[in-house]
């Protein structure tokens, strides 16, 4: 039994190790540095192992990494989905599952091309880690989150690259630095079976690298401090506190509302253009409880601002029809300027993925189920500027975002309810990766959550303002517009799909 431990540490221990360290660089740990070299343990394992052992190690890796930064989830499966603790904790575990098949695939193709192909880790891990990351996505709906790019949010000048690369180029660098120095190690315990000239490809790959890294400073320092074009728009979050399991009762609705209005009027006082409550703040069907809505209409008459809410509405339009998760903008007047219908909807929670044979998991999205997406990537128009709204987790879909601001905009605004995660890591992580769809767009970020956090975001992706966890309470900011059109809105993926393109040549490659 011992023997059998010694080998499996001795085999595995790096993957072990690599995992473990990736999972400090998230919130709330933020260890972003430790990204940097984290890999590295992984990388130097996987130079000498077969590729079924380097599969497994990847896979291992993965569990650790994505469950240690994704196991929040199980608090929403566990408090609100009649799951006890240990059966959500093993949904949890289903789902890193699949997702560490991604980091195993990529460990299996790195043993296979490292030494056939004789191709330096600097160049080899990062194409193969970004295209997978991105890949992961998009697939089966799409699970960008803990993606290595967004550990490095609070490293404000490298990040900046991302208005050209978006998050993935982020993830490359930080992977091409971990197999530089894989090389050089590398390099070290190999110089004396190898001519000198045999490693030109990796000096000259680390001189490109270092390059790459001064040039992405230099540039980050430039985007940092740039004037550009833009004017101050005075902008209210309201944090209600509303407890999850009260939010649809019937008889805490003039509870609900009242909270509202009164922190409200709070934050009217500073006079705001724009004031934005969270995600189906309202309690009720606006539109259809008539005297709910009159409520809610007269109460905007006397803000003297914009009120922008989430609601559920009851949709009959020509291409939706049902009920969607919106946001709904109101002017000075009561009257509704912009409604937005949410397009990415949430997997078991807003509705169920391939319904005939997942019949057996409806009870999980039970009274937040059976909505529809919406299809407009519509912006809100004011006189205090244009926005678009994000609603809840589409904020962490860069493709998405980037949609609404190709023909301009001013800022953006992001309305969620993480009530559902508690006081876990969940929350945190959701509002980090707000700060790379500032940078991306070049848009200032305001995010009103229900139970936290709220706050704002500049377009550079610095963190000017944001409330505590459940708290009840509002915050008011100036913030500045921005009237970048960045080349990430612009041309999208781009670097993404270069990426794609190198690993398919890899394995064409492979194939002669």
């Amino acid at each position: 039994m011992e023997k059998n431990r010694t080998i499996f540490y001795r085999w595995y221990g790096p993957a072990l190790l690599a995992g473990f360290l990736l999972t400090l660089t998230f919130p709330t740990f933020n260890i972003f540095p430790l990204a940097w070299v984290a890999l590295v343990p992984l990388l130097l394992f996987l130079y000498d192992s077969d590729r079924k052992t380097s599969f497994k190690a990847g896979f291992l890796f993965g569990v650790i990494y994505f469950f240690g930064t994704t196991y929040w989830i199980y608090h929403s499966i566990n408090k609100y989905g009649n799951f006890s603790f240990i059966p959500s904790l093993f949904i949890v575990l289903l789902l890193c599952l699949y997702l560490s098949l991604y980091p195993a695939l990529f460990s299996y193709l790195y043993s296979s091309f490292i030494k056939r192909m004789d191709i330096p880790s600097l160049f080899l891990a990062p194409v193969l880690w970004t295209t997978l990351e991105f890949f992961r996505s998009y697939a089966l709906s799409g699970f960008p989150w803990s993606s290595l790019g967004y550990s490095q949010y609070l490293f404000q000048p490298l990040i900046q690259i991302a208005d050209i690369t978006g998050v993935y180029g982020v993830s490359f660098l930080i992977v091409a630095v971990n197999g530089a120095l894989t090389d050089a190690l590398l390099m070290k315990r190999k110089h004396k079976e190898r001519p000198l000239a045999s490693f030109l490809p990796t000096y000259s790959g680390l001189i490109l690298l270092a390059l790459t890294l001064v040039m992405s400073f230099v540039y980050g320092f430039y985007r940092l401090y740039q004037h550009r074009e833009g004017h101050a728009v005075k902008v209210a979050v309201i944090q209600g506190n509303i407890e999850q399991d009260k939010k649809w009762d019937p008889s805490y609705q003039q509870s609900v509302l009242s909270t509202f209005r009164d922190i409200s009027f709070a934050a009217a006082q500073e006079a705001p253009h724009l004031i934005v409550w969270p995600e189906t703040s309202a309690p009720f069907l606006f539109g259809d409880d008539k005297e709910l809505t009159s409520q809610l209409l007269s109460f905007e008459q006397q803000l003297n601002s914009y009120l922008l809410f989430g609601s559920v509405l009851l949709r009959n339009t020509e291409t939706v029809k049902g009920y969607t998760n919106s946001a709904v903008l109101l002017d000075k007047n009561g009257n509704i300027t912009y409604i937005y219908d949410k397009i990415h909807l949430v997997p078991f929670g807003e509705y169920v993925p391939l319904k005939p044979l997942l019949f057996f998991v409806n009870t999980l999205g039970a009274g937040i189920g059976d909505y529809v997406p919406g299809n407009s990537y519509i912006k809100a128009v004011t006189p205090f500027g244009s926005f678009g709204t994000l609603i809840c987790y589409e904020i962490i879909f860069p493709g998405l975002v980037r949609k609404f601001f190709v023909r301009g905009g001013d800022f953006m605004v992001t309305i969620t309810n993480d009530a559902w995660f508690g006081t876990t890591q969940g929350p945190y992580q959701h509002f980090s990766m707000a700060v790379f769809r500032a940078i991306e767009n070049r848009k200032p970020v305001v995010r009103a959550a229900n139970t936290g956090i709220s706050g704002f975001i500049d377009s550079n992706g610095r963190i000017i303002g944001k409330t505590e966890l459940f708290r009840r309470t509002y915050m008011v900011k100036e913030i500045r517009t921005d009237a970048t059109v960045s080349p990430y809105t612009k041309y999208g993926d781009i670097f993404s799909y270069l990426n794609i393109v190198c690993f398919l040549l890899l394995l064409v490659g492979k194939r002669k």
